[in-house]
């Protein structure tokens, strides 16, 4: 597709975004920044957070992955709604009857400042990095299709990108993220619904043909319970997508601050049970589309590319479609990896801003001041990261940062497991240590598993791993009383 075509489409995009932000953010306290005022309507946050789940890389990569896991990756899916439930029903009214800005302050009155800390810094570190990576590569292939063919550098790229990213979040915080995620969620799936129809299209496929090529295929397979050593083994990824989706939506500042723009609890609970099974549905839509992408090489004759990762920007902006599935793609892409470096970006200022510095206890004015500053100081630092991954230039280092990210999850989850389901109290000060101790216990065990256990290899259950860990450190870290009086804010 010719460069001109896609840089339009962007700034019409852009165009779009930035109304949006503005009408939705212009009058935003600082309380509209960190949780919308707790005042967005449920139904709102509900269709938002479809497309908050999906980042520029599952846009790319989910519809490629059904060659090799075929459409195992719904049976995570499945994990994920029962993780919804879960965090609907246990977190939610926690963190609502606390009115809690930044979801680590309940550390603190659990269990004290050290683990406050902890908490905070491990998100920051996951989120910094996850987010990096993901605007990292979205970055590259706006390189490939746009900046460089008018010669413009990588290093402009990535100051564009993020400026743009810190431009309409910095007023508006969560509030202007809610509406401009539902403009995300809007665009990409009208995006994979025309993407389908067009293929189908050219297939010469009825909706009858479409719903029968895709059930009949291989790559359609849902289930896998014959080999436990197989990643695709049902219950390794059942059980790893009711963890996940705990640690990284509801243990999550990113995710959980829109969960607490809601006007109540059960608004929240509402939003949480409705955009979890949604996202089944819009997910099942990707793995669609990836049968009918192979299906479509495979009867053209067109050779798949190395990296799965590649196969729907490939085909979608190769002319081997109208010009709209090419614009359509750009549009996806463009939706679904700004917003979620824009939420990202939201969330690091809050976290920061809040459990860092303290500075939410401070006057308006000198919060709204210090806010700005971190702001733009978290823009600053995703740029370094993104300039640094390229200058790096080397695929398993973005493998290794996703590996981190399961790693520094684990420690939260097994923070808020034993805050929440057990009434003792631990000696703050030792917390770092565990939270340091288990992920590196977990890397241990996963570089031996093989050998150690007849060749079982540890993949996605690593999560719950790394958590139990921290639990098991935190009860060696039990203060020795005869009974001990647990804060107001435990459960009964």
């Amino acid at each position: 597709m010719s460069p001109i075509i896609l840089s339009v489409t962007i700034i019409a995009y852009f165009v779009i975004l930035f109304t949006i932000s503005y009408i939705a953010g212009h009058k935003a306290d600082n309380e509209g920044f960190f949780v919308g005022n707790r005042k967005s309507a449920w139904y709102i946050v509900a269709f938002a957070m479809i497309g908050s789940t999906i980042s520029g890389v599952t846009f790319v990569s989910v519809p490629g992955m059904v060659q090799a896991s075929s459409f195992s990756y719904l049976q995570m899916v499945l994990g994920f709604i029962v993780g919804q439930f879960i965090i609907a029903f246990v977190l939610v009214p926690l963190f609502y009857r606390m009115k809690l800005v930044s979801i680590y302050e309940y550390l603190e009155n659990r269990f004290g400042t050290s683990s406050y800390k902890t908490g905070a810094w491990f998100f920051f570190i996951s989120k910094m990095l996850g987010a990096a990576v993901r605007l990292f590569l979205v970055c590259l292939t706006l390189q490939l299709l746009i900046f460089e063919p008018f010669g413009i550098p990588f290093l402009a790229n990535v100051i564009l990108t993020v400026f743009i990213v810190w431009l309409y979040t910095f007023r508006g915080g969560v509030k202007s993220l809610i509406w401009t995620d539902v403009l995300k969620t809007f665009c990409l799936v009208v995006s994979v619904v025309l993407c389908i129809y067009y293929i189908s299209s050219s297939l010469h496929l009825n909706f009858g043909g479409l719903i029968s090529t895709i059930s009949d295929s291989d790559l359609s397979k849902m289930f896998f319970f014959d080999d436990v050593n197989d990643k695709r083994y049902f219950f390794k990824q059942f059980l790893a997508g009711v963890f996940t989706v705990i640690a990284m939506n509801g243990l999550d500042q990113d995710m959980m601050q829109r969960n607490l723009s809601c006007k109540n609890f059960r608004d929240s609970q509402k939003n949480m049970i409705t955009s979890g099974i949604s996202q089944f549905f819009v997910i099942l839509l990707f793995l669609m589309l990836g049968v009918l992408l192979y299906t479509f090489t495979a009867r053209q004759g067109i050779e798949n590319p190395a990296k799965s990762d590649e196969l729907f920007p490939m085909i979608a902006t190769g002319n081997y479609f109208p010009g709209m599935v090419g614009i359509l793609f750009i549009i996806g892409l463009i939706a679904s990896a700004y917003s979620a470096a824009g939420s990202a970006l939201t969330a690091l200022t809050t976290s920061f801003t809040v459990d860092i510095l303290n500075a939410h206890k401070k006057e308006d004015a000198i919060l709204s001041k210090i806010r700005k500053h971190v702001h733009i100081g978290m823009a600053v630092i995703m740029g370094i990261v993104i300039f640094v991954f390229n200058l790096l230039n080397n695929t398993s280092v973005i493998d290794a940062i996703y590996t981190l990210a399961s790693y520094t999850y684990g420690p939260i989850l097994g923070l808020f497991a034993f805050g929440i389901f057990t009434r003792k109290q631990v000696y703050d000060k030792y917390i770092p240590l565990v939270a340091i101790l288990s992920p590196a216990l977990c890397y241990i065990l996963q570089s031996h598993s093989e050998a150690w256990f007849n060749g079982y290899q540890i993949s996605y259950e690593l999560l719950i791993l790394n958590a139990l860990f921290t639990f098991s450190g935190l009860c060696i870290l039990i203060k020795r009383k005869d009974k001990v009086k647990v804060s107001a804010n435990s459960p009964d």
